[in-house]
């Protein structure tokens, strides 16, 4: 079964200043981390980038770019969203479908969100996932810490068997990748 690595709004706006998610420099180094891995095994790597229509996360505007920190080269593909969800009006799934993808690594931001609502979307659709539990990450909401929500999303994702393929909860350096 052939992955990719999915990385999900690592952008500007989310990294840098007053929403800058919890532990970020650490986490982007646990990214690139899996992304260098991905690239020399000859795994695809998806940039997800977030988009609103007004405000830091507007198409082209700085807060969108994705963060300095972040390794990327030209040949990952790219992928615009406007909702948590990057499958929902994206063209994610013909992408990931084209190159016969069947198994995705998941990292990026925010947890309980859009790396939340992604790695649900693709279970439903069949795909198996493995979330990278310490390449992702979120921000205080006022009730939970961002460490609590992001233990919490790795405890509770890694119990999401009914949908029937694999899903796995590991560490970044015990992801296997294979092209």
């Amino acid at each position: 079964m052939k992955t990719a690595l999915l990385i999900i709004d690592v952008q500007d706006a989310l990294c840098t200043g007053e929403w800058a998610m919890f532990d970020i420099g650490r986490v982007i180094d646990t990214i690139n981390g899996l992304s260098a891995r991905a690239r020399a095994a000859g795994v695809p790597v998806v940039l997800v980038q977030h988009e609103e229509d007004e405000g830091p996360m507007q198409f082209g505007a700085a807060g969108w770019q994705l963060a300095d920190g972040l390794d990327v080269s030209p040949a990952d593909d790219r992928v615009r969203k406007k909702t948590p969800n990057s499958f929902h009006g994206t063209d994610l799934r013909r992408l990931l479908q084209a190159q016969q993808i069947g198994h995705l690594i998941v990292c990026g931001l925010q947890s309980d969100f859009c790396v939340d609502t992604t790695v649900r979307q693709a279970l439903a659709l069949g795909y198996d996932v493995t979330l990278a539990e310490d390449a992702h990450s979120t921000m205080d909401n006022g009730v939970l810490t961002a460490a609590q929500i992001t233990a919490h999303h790795n405890a509770t994702l890694k119990h999401f068997t009914s949908f029937g393929p694999r899903m796995t909860v590991v560490p970044a350096g015990e992801v296997t990748i294979e092209a």
